[in-house]
């Protein structure tokens, strides 16, 4: 329950000291996702009510570490509609993440299009389960995968699409944004597959983007179903795109990343 304890914990202070807990390792840094999670909550708590998150943009400047970091928030503009919020994570006195985020109210409009790409995600039951090995990294342990979209990790096979179905292991609590961009990130980078041997590989870059307001009747125990696209990939870098959908197949969310990789 570490997730939503630390998130629970944020105050509504523009600046504040908190811990990053041990557990959630990524390499050498604090998983990503988690760290996006806590940006996304502190920047909420000073937003009024009645806006909604319509986008956020992280980009991870350097790792971060288990123990204390400064959070910093920064109302850039507050409006009727909309309001943009910057939040930086601090660490040692250097950024560590940097944030924006972007929250707007629904309002009446002519313009509707609502058809979204279906999900082809397989059944649950024709998925792997991520192996569990020195090669995964600490925080995976906190999520179950079922991958049926691609390939493995480190397998050599160089399909453009990756993904599966995923939830988190042991947190049970009602879905959130914050909850729910640490369950995005979760999943390793779509270049993944085209490498035969292990090798670093990390966002830089995240943007994630919400069309609807979450269902409010899923939990962190539903399944939900991500889909990664390669746009392409060359000279270190990856540009990807990801559809998320419910286990009903409804979109709940877009994501893009840019990634890098050292193989």
């Amino acid at each position: 329950m570490q997730f939503t304890a630390t998130l629970n914990a944020l105050s509504d202070e523009a600046e504040q000291t908190i811990e990053l807990p041990p557990g959630w390792s990524q390499g050498r840094a604090f998983f990503g996702g988690f760290g996006a999670a806590i940006a996304y909550q502190h920047g909420f708590n000073g937003v009024e009510t009645g806006q909604a998150i319509r986008a956020m943009t992280v980009s991870f400047v350097g790792p971060l570490a288990v123990g204390p970091v400064v959070l910093k928030r920064r109302i850039l503009r507050q409006g009727k509609n909309v309001t943009q919020v910057s939040v930086d994570i601090e660490q040692q006195g250097q950024v560590g993440l940097s944030a924006l985020l972007t929250f707007g109210r629904s309002r009446d409009s002519v313009v509707r299009v609502t058809d979204t790409p279906a999900s082809p995600v397989p059944s649950r039951e024709q998925g792997a389960d991520m192996p569990r090995s020195d090669l995964v990294p600490e925080f995976a342990r906190h999520y179950e995968y079922r991958l049926n979209v691609g390939a493995m990790p480190f397998s050599n096979q160089p399909e453009r699409e990756f993904g599966g179905w995923m939830r988190y292991a042991e947190e049970d609590q009602p879905i959130d944004i914050g909850l729910f961009l640490g369950l995005v990130d979760a999943w390793p980078p779509a270049v993944l597959p085209h490498l035969k041997h292990p090798a670093p590989a990390s966002s830089l870059t995240w943007t994630i983007e919400f069309p609807e307001p979450l269902p409010s009747h899923r939990t962190t125990r539903s399944w939900w179903q991500y889909v990664a696209y390669i746009d392409y990939a060359a000279d270190g870098y990856g540009h990807t795109h990801a559809n998320i959908w419910d286990e009903d197949g409804n979109l709940v969310a877009i994501s893009r990343q840019t990634i890098t990789v050292f193989g």
